[in-house]
């Protein structure tokens, strides 16, 4: 049973915030959160991802990035990550929640790089990422929902 996702990259403010949105959005009933590895705790996303996701219709404008804790893992049915350096960094960290973490483009065999500081393009080119990796996860989460 999936009924709870947790979201994750580094600092919480760029990629994993846009990932929740789209998720939230594409499954009601799902509880969808994220966190950062080095969170920037309480900062705002990211101007470009709010504006992107906006565009998709989303408001993250409200979103603060929180750190990534024991609570929020064990809460988790399914983790979802951008690439393999956070997924070993989160089963090195925590084991107990090795068989839970995936990366978003798990399913497509690719990370997410991360955008920030960088241009408008560089979100564009994660937040199209971002959307392939939900668009492949939604069905087999909704399977197990």
């Amino acid at each position: 049973m999936i009924k709870t996702v947790l979201v994750v990259c580094i600092g919480n403010i760029c990629r994993s915030p846009m990932a929740q949105g789209l998720l939230k959005q594409a499954l009601p009933g799902v509880t969808v959160s994220s966190a950062g590895l080095a969170a920037l705790i309480g900062k705002p996303a990211d101007a470009n991802a709010v504006e992107l996701i906006a565009q998709a219709g989303l408001d993250i404008s409200a979103h603060r990035a929180q750190p990534l804790t024991v609570a929020l893992l064990s809460q988790a049915d399914l983790i979802l990550v951008m690439d393999n350096e956070q997924k070993h960094e989160i089963q090195r960290r925590y084991p107990a929640a090795s068989g839970k973490v995936f990366r978003l483009g798990e399913l497509g065999k690719y990370d997410i790089p991360d955008p920030y500081r960088r241009p408008r393009a560089a979100f564009e080119d994660a937040l199209k990422l971002i959307q392939q990796g939900v668009d492949a996860w939604m069905p087999r989460i909704r399977a197990l929902g």
